[in-house]
């Protein structure tokens, strides 16, 4: 497909009249409100999509909950569901330039990275679990009581789940729960985040396409207060999963309390990133620079705390700063373009308030720290020394480009440094003593720690928060799980 081609599918797509997916048809909102799409590399306006009420999410709930009864779904024997999600994996990956563009016109991430990075994540996940869907099974219980018995459990779907996913990587995280989810036999409302709703708008109709069944698969756009509020207490919702910020996720905790439905919750990071001395420094300061300025920094587990030896940190801190300020900065659909916009001007406003924060409280600026002229939302790759632990900028999740870094001069400091904020979501680990490596990686409070790398991971490791960074797992057998409830059965043979 050439770039004129799948550039201009995707701005027809955008501009399109957008509608809400229930029952396996698309229809306009009930009050037909919209919500403007604004592309942040410029500011323009692309189209509007739904804004989704409390009426729409209940009949796609009741959509939804009619399809987890009717035996075209729940029936379906798992081969065949297997067969639905590979399907979907081979559209996603027939329009996967398509599906790029549209995460770069509506979230600013360069194109290469989408194509290359997102594209090929969203269809390794749908494979892996449609490899789940005939290997979901329970097991026989030998019982120690009197008389014969024959006691074996069951797997069984827990319903109806309502999904809400951010905005940061919209096609990727919205994979990350359909299929496990659709592989453990539940249906489901998906309420993507009302800044980027377009590329799962499209992955709805390659759904659909795909021969998915009427009212399995549901997706009502809106703004997260109203929609995403209405999802989350419904009373026939079974089960949510979000993706999002642990001040959402509290309140999520507290509305879902109705029917006390399940719950999951991928939440905020302030993940360190440590390297000793020892550390290959080459490695360690790109693998620190892509922990914090990938995807303009808004990522969960972005290293945004950085702990370094006292012996090394000033190379330390003039390599990040060096492959800071050589990073070449635009909008996403450029070829040349490493880091794209910040995702809406209230963000840009966001960090950069955490910025001025940082050095009204004694941060020294390495480098960065400003926005860029002109048209769309663009900050520079900022790195801040002289962090301290009472800092903002060292405390708070910021989720931009801002790296707050400091030295420690005994390692026996870094479990009570890496552990000193309320969030536990990732860590990377730079030594060349792996010995010293793991024994780091059981102290530090994080579900998911890097060693000599960063962001290297596969549909199959499960994934999740300690702390205030969630509850739940995603990804491997862990996720589907999520998806499941047990049962046992216990038979008399006598």
């Amino acid at each position: 497909m050439t770039a004129d081609l799948y550039l201009g599918r995707a701005h027809a797509f955008a501009a399109a009249r957008h509608a809400i997916l229930t029952g396996g048809k698309w229809v306009s909102a009930r009050d037909e409100a919209t919500l403007e799409v604004i592309n942040p590399a410029d500011g323009s306006r692309l189209g509007s999509i739904p804004a989704g009420g409390a009426a729409d999410i209940d009949q796609a709930v009741i959509a939804a909950r009619r399809a987890f009864e009717s035996p075209a779904w729940h029936g379906l024997a798992p081969g065949e569901r297997a067969r639905l999600l590979w399907r979907i994996a081979e559209l996603i990956e027939e329009n996967a330039h398509e599906l790029a563009a549209l995460e770069t016109l509506d979230n600013g991430k360069p194109f290469t990275h989408a194509l290359f990075g997102d594209l090929p994540g969203v269809v390794s996940i749908f494979r892996h679990f449609a490899g789940w869907c005939d290997k979901i099974c329970g097991k026989t219980l030998p019982l120690d009581i009197p008389g014969e018995h024959f006691a074996y459990t069951l797997h069984e779907p827990i319903g109806v789940a309502g999904l809400i996913t951010p905005w940061n990587y919209p096609l990727f995280t919205a994979a990350q729960k359909l299929a496990p989810a659709l592989a453990a036999g539940c249906t489901v409302v998906l309420k993507p985040a009302e800044l980027t709703s377009l590329s799962t708008l499209r992955l709805g109709e390659l759904m659909t396409h795909a021969g998915m069944p009427d009212g399995v698969v549901n997706i009502v756009t809106g703004i997260g207060a109203v929609a995403g509020a209405a999802l989350v207490a419904h009373p026939d919702v079974d089960k949510i999963s979000f993706t999002g910020s642990t001040r959402v996720g509290k309140e999520i905790i507290s509305a879902s309390c109705g029917n006390l439905k399940k719950v999951s919750l991928e939440l905020g990071g302030k993940s360190p990133t440590i390297i000793l001395e020892d550390a290959d420094l080459d490695a360690a300061i790109a693998g620190a620079s892509a922990a914090i300025f990938s995807n303009s920094g808004q990522v969960c587990v972005a290293g945004s705390r950085l702990f370094a030896s006292r012996k090394i940190f000033d190379r330390v801190i003039e390599g990040i700063g060096a492959r800071a300020r050589s990073i070449r900065i635009g909008p996403g659909l450029e070829p040349d373009t490493e880091m794209g916009p910040l995702v809406s001007q209230q963000h840009l406003g966001r960090v950069r308030g955490f910025i001025e924060s940082g050095r009204r409280e004694g941060a020294c600026l390495v480098t960065g720290g400003s926005t860029l002229e002109g048209p769309g939302f663009y900050i520079e790759p900022t790195v801040l020394s002289a962090t301290s632990a009472g800092m903002e900028v060292r405390a708070e999740e910021i989720f931009g480009p801002v790296l707050a870094a400091s030295s420690f001069d005994d390692p026996a400091e870094i479990p009570a440094l890496a552990n000193e904020t309320r969030y536990g979501l990732a860590a990377n680990i730079w030594t060349r003593d792996i010995a010293t490596a793991h024994l780091l990686a059981k102290k530090i409070r994080a579900g998911l720690v890097w060693i000599n790398t960063f962001g290297a991971s596969s549909p199959i490791v499960p994934f999740g928060g300690f702390k205030q960074s969630g509850w739940g797992l995603e990804g491997g057998l862990d996720g589907v799980r999520g998806y499941l409830e047990q049962k046992s059965v216990v038979v008399s043979l006598t």
